[in-house]
């Protein structure tokens, strides 16, 4: 029997699926949520259409822009002539969605708690969000005796305790602001999808999660670090090959590839640090003067590791035993293939833990 293969296992869970379904009545702020969930902004290329007068009328996905096996499916309302209650869920063809997130800027209605019974029923989760927070805040805050604390409770005790939740067990409301994500629940309901998630999908959603809080980011650096046996065995399969240069290419080639999927992960590459700047109104200068990886706000290319792999201290000699191993054609290749493993190996790592303490609460990158 064959051994398994690491890089094969890694690449095909990394392919893995996740399909979530948006829905809600026409003005909730479902495109604003579907492309602030997928980090772009409402006037970026791709972007759902915003505005009073879009309203969807066909089932259309928005695959996320830096992981293609992510996708946000916006849904036309419920209960609509076309999308009629009792055959919502047959005509979106609910079978392909991992979850539904049913979205509106005020109360539920009776028709959002059908489509919330009926998904259980289908044995699929839902979740109730209740968007446009920050207008709701701006609206009391002119109010003498305005409190955002007590604002908040008022409009989720007014959800939860709705005569049409009652029909529902345990409702869950999640409030958010898709233009303010730090406000609120966005953090805490990116938290429960992941933890709800089937085990083998949970990797799909935590690499698409923004970066709101310090516990996101750990998360996904100890889920890079698993991961980092799958680039080595990558690079080392390259110095099996008795070919001059061929392992120097293979590894520059698995380090590029590894460091874009890390960079656009922790939110340090141009466009997202150019939407961090819009939605903190700090300029995009200033972002970049206090950033200290020359990986981040920059393009990755095999030049720019190769000036990041001499600074580390070690490599550069691990790369010269490498290539003295592989002189010696027969002997000498499991030795390079071991040193080209380790070289990878910590290379990335040392990346990773670069990378992960930038968008640390004392660097001020949460986005």
């Amino acid at each position: 029997m064959a051994a398994p293969n690491p890089a094969y296992s890694e690449k095909k869970q990394d392919n893995i699926p996740l399909n979530i379904a948006i829905t809600g009545e026409s003005g909730s702020g479902k495109s604003s949520f579907v492309n602030s969930f997928r980090g772009v902004s409402d006037d970026d290329e791709g972007a759902a259409p915003t505005g009073v007068k879009q309203t969807t009328s066909e089932v259309t996905p928005y695959p996320h822009p830096n992981y293609s096996n992510v996708t946000l499916w916006d849904l036309p309302g419920i209960g609509t002539t076309k999308f009629p209650a009792k055959k919502y869920l047959k005509l979106v063809g609910f079978e392909k969605f991992d979850f539904f997130i049913i979205i509106s800027n005020t109360r539920f209605t009776e028709n959002d708690v059908k489509l919330a019974q009926e998904t259980q029923k289908m044995k699929k989760k839902f979740y109730f969000v209740r968007s446009k927070i920050d207008n709701d805040i701006n609206a009391e805050r002119r109010k003498r005796d305005f409190s955002a604390e007590r604002t908040l409770t008022e409009i989720r005790d007014d959800c939860v305790h709705s005569e049409c939740l009652q029909g529902i067990e345990s409702p869950r409301v999640f409030l958010v602001s898709s233009f303010k994500q730090h406000w609120c629940d966005f953090s805490l309901l990116q938290e429960t999808l992941e933890r709800e998630l089937p085990m083998k999908k949970r990797d799909a959603l935590l690499f698409v999660m923004l970066n709101i809080n310090p516990e996101i980011t750990r998360k996904k650096k100890k889920a890079f670090q698993s991961k980092l046996k799958y680039w080595a065995t990558l690079s080392a399969a390259g110095a099996a090959v008795p070919v001059p240069g061929l392992s120097a290419n293979v590894d520059a080639a698995v380090l590029v590839g590894a460091v874009k999927h890390y960079v656009h992960a922790f939110g340090l590459d141009i466009p997202s640090l150019k939407r961090l700047s819009v939605s903190t109104g700090v300029p995009y200068t200033d972002l970049c003067a206090v950033i200290t990886s020359p990986l981040a706000a920059a393009e990755i290319t095999t030049e720019l590791l190769l000036k990041v792999m001499t600074q580390l201290v070690g490599v550069v000699k691990l790369i010269a035993a490498e290539e003295v191993s592989r002189l010696t054609l027969t002997a000498g290749i499991p030795a390079a293939m071991g040193l080209s493993f380790t070289i990878t190996y910590t290379i990335l790592n040392a990346i990773i833990s670069s990378l992960m303490m930038l968008t640390g609460p004392e660097a001020g990158m949460q986005i």
